[in-house]
């Protein structure tokens, strides 16, 4: 079984990182490609494409002049340690130790704008570039034109050796989306979050991201290889609801006090 996130826009370059352990993104020649064409534009082009505020159109013009390959620890991180966020405060990956890395990293896959697919422990350099984002590259009007069946190809091969074919889906819908399911070779499980709110169990974005990362957390810590474990996932007052569950769509609901 394998599980994919979402990345997450804000970033952590600063803090300690726990582990020198790391290895390099699959797809690096793809993103350079990218890097070259985000290059071509200008801090006002980049607010205008990402709908982002000057300020951060500039801060992104320049991480895309200062991207540079090969990456090492000088120049990047690994990539669980560099995305924070809903998904990642959920995660709580300062609190994996190394063999809940190493499980992760076979694990685990972080689909990228920029990057493709990214393992935990994959290096980054910092940038800004969501998956829905109308990035024209070549031929290709956007991105997910450009990644293609690429990415569903990679979750295949990391899926080799696995016991169980499941793709476990803990991702958004803007980045899900950029997975082929007519190439992917495994069946498809998307876990849905919901609290109570107003007399009514509902998805709230802020939970329902958490709650994703609160999952994997629990996967790997428990070392699931196979559907059925999540059902008694049971973090922050979650509970598996059998019958507002499908096999493919399971059901995890909350009611605060």
């Amino acid at each position: 079984m394998l599980l994919v996130l979402s990345p997450a826009k804000s970033l952590d370059f600063e803090s300690p990182v726990p582990t020198g352990k790391f290895t390099q993104p699959d797809y690096l020649d793809d993103s350079a490609q990218l890097i070259n064409t985000l290059r071509q534009k200008s801090p006002e082009d980049l607010s205008d494409l990402m709908h982002i505020s000057a300020k951060l159109g500039e801060l992104n013009f320049e991480r895309n002049l200062n991207w540079q390959a090969p990456f090492d620890t000088n120049n990047a991180r690994q990539a669980i340690y560099a995305f924070t966020g809903d998904v990642y405060l959920g995660l709580d990956v300062h609190a994996l130790n190394q063999k809940d890395l190493a499980y992760a990293q076979n694990h685990v896959r972080i689909l990228s704008g920029l990057y493709g697919l990214l393992r935990p422990l994959d290096l980054m350099q910092p940038y800004r570039l969501e998956m829905g984002t109308a990035l024209r590259q070549g031929k290709h009007k956007n991105l997910y034109e450009f990644w293609g069946s690429r990415l569903s190809e990679g979750l295949n091969d990391a899926l080799k050796g696995h016991r169980s074919r499941i793709l476990l889906n803990l991702a958004s819908n803007e980045y899900f989306r950029a997975v082929d399911k007519k190439v992917l070779d495994a069946d498809i499980i998307s876990p849905v979050f919901k609290d109570y709110k107003n007399g009514q169990y509902k998805i709230i974005s802020f939970f329902a991201k958490k709650a994703r990362g609160m999952m994997a957390a629990y996967i790997i810590k428990n070392r699931l290889d196979t559907p059925a474990g999540i059902r008694e996932f049971d973090m922050a007052g979650y509970h598996y609801s059998a019958k507002d569950s499908t096999d493919r769509a399971p059901v995890f609901l909350r009611k605060q006090g």
